[in-house]
């Protein structure tokens, strides 16, 4: 399965399914036009065949700094200075919170993207599917 390399190359995803499943691993085809993407696992050999993962199935994809994390770091809830986009806090079915500004936020859409109100968050970025919301609320 051939893959075309974005810009910056592969990047590190965390896949959370809605059913609480969790994959770890990169990416170089990601894209919120497409129902699909390639995931190559983390651990997996670097000739191994990538997972296909369906958005659709999925609660949120979130973009990393590095696939290990820090289970003990609780992200701060609140801005330090003025985001670009729309401060929002999204309630996932599963109870989870995140706080965030978007730029791409409209409910009609199937998904949109999330940028962490903590710059310290392993976070980069978290494309959230609304399947799996419950609200998104303005700040």
């Amino acid at each position: 399965m051939a893959e075309s390399s974005g810009p910056r190359g592969p990047v590190k995803v965390v896949a959370r399914y809605a059913d609480g499943r969790v994959l770890k691993g990169t990416t170089l085809n990601f894209s919120p036009t497409r129902p699909t993407f390639f995931l190559h696992a983390e651990g997996a050999s670097t000739n191994s065949e990538p997972v296909t993962v369906r958005t659709c199935d999925l609660k949120a994809i979130f973009f990393v700094r590095d696939l290990a994390g820090n289970a003990e770091y609780n992200d701060v809830k609140e801005f330090v200075g003025r985001p670009a986009g729309r401060k929002v806090v999204v309630t996932f079915k599963d109870g989870e919170r995140l706080v965030g500004a978007s730029l791409t936020y409209d409910a009609a859409r199937e998904g949109f993207f999330l940028f962490p109100a903590d710059p310290r968050s392993n976070n980069e970025r978290i494309y959230v599917v609304m399947s799996a919301v419950v609200t998104v609320d303005r700040m």
